[in-house]
């Protein structure tokens, strides 16, 4: 501040201390360096080695007032990183709003998602590779879990299927020998009479998008929860089993809140908020429990 305004006087006023506390600090200073600072008593010149040492005291100020920044910042989750493990069928229907919301909140945080089965995802938190957890997801120990929606499984096929023509009289039984599909979901459902029909299914896709177009190729129909397919009913039908109760039910799961950093508390947050006013998961047949 001395070299910026050239005199002790305006340096003191500055720093709002007196002249004669900065004058003594800069004395102390000098001693410490072992050399003069200002070629003058009046401070409006600098020696060579004050003119070094001003360049990096200017650079070690910068630096600390940016890492000031950063950990404001992060307080405020205005920084950060936050690490998302999800199941495709959330990443693809359920996440993209939520994402998007987040984003506009806080554009500087870094966003991490990666999109895997269930037993994955509570691999990766429970190695501390992801922050938060979305999918259907047993409880584990030492990790925070909150039920997000549940929705029904159904058939899906492509919307020209003879299946198609009588969908409001289709039942596990009904499906006769129609190539199936199957998915890492369908051991989700429990139902007795699913299990000859997932027996006899010679073809098992895990990914979602590739799931779907082969249903859309007309390879075969699969079983999915309704939101899997949300956005996908282009070519494709959507159609409720007869007396099937079989559900998908999703989760959120972090740890505490506490050991959350500030983003990933901040992202819990919004999801918790986004359920509680049904923006969500919009629709009349899911169920925001």
């Amino acid at each position: 501040m001395v070299a910026t305004h050239g005199s002790l006087s305006e340096a003191a006023s500055a720093l709002g201390r007196t002249p004669s506390a900065v004058s003594m600090m800069l004395k102390q200073f000098e001693d410490h360096v072992g050399s003069a600072l200002f070629e003058t008593a009046r401070k409006s010149r600098l020696t060579p080695i004050g003119e070094l040492i001003l360049a990096e005291a200017r650079r070690e100020v910068a630096h600390f007032e940016n890492t000031v920044s950063v950990i404001e910042g992060l307080a405020r989750s205005e920084l950060g990183y936050l690490r998302l493990a999800v199941t495709p069928s959330v990443a693809t229907t359920v996440l993209p709003p939520a994402v998007f919301k987040f984003a506009r909140m806080y554009p500087n945080v870094q966003i991490d998602l990666r999109d895997m089965d269930s037993a994955t995802i509570a691999r990766e938190l429970d190695r501390e590779r992801a922050d938060i957890g979305i999918g259907s997801l047993p409880g584990i120990e030492g990790m925070q879990r909150t039920e997000l929606f549940s929705d029904p499984f159904g058939l899906v096929c492509r919307k020209d299927h003879p299946l198609a023509e009588n969908w409001d009289q289709l039942s596990w039984r009904t499906l006769g020998d129609h190539t199936i599909i199957a998915n890492g979901l369908c051991a989700q459902i429990t139902d007795p009479d699913f299990a000859p029909v997932l027996a006899r299914s010679r073809l098992m896709v895990p990914n979602t998008a590739s799931l779907l177009g082969l249903v859309r190729q007309g390879v075969g129909i699969t079983v999915l929860p309704q939101l899997a397919v949300a956005r996908s009913l282009d070519a494709l039908a959507f159609l409720p089993l007869v007396d099937v109760t079989a559900r998908r039910t999703v989760h959120l799961m972090s740890r505490p809140a506490n050991l959350l950093m500030p983003a990933a508390r901040e992202f819990r947050k919004l999801i918790t908020e986004m359920k509680r006013d049904g923006s969500l998961v919009p629709g009349t047949e899911i169920q925001n429990n």
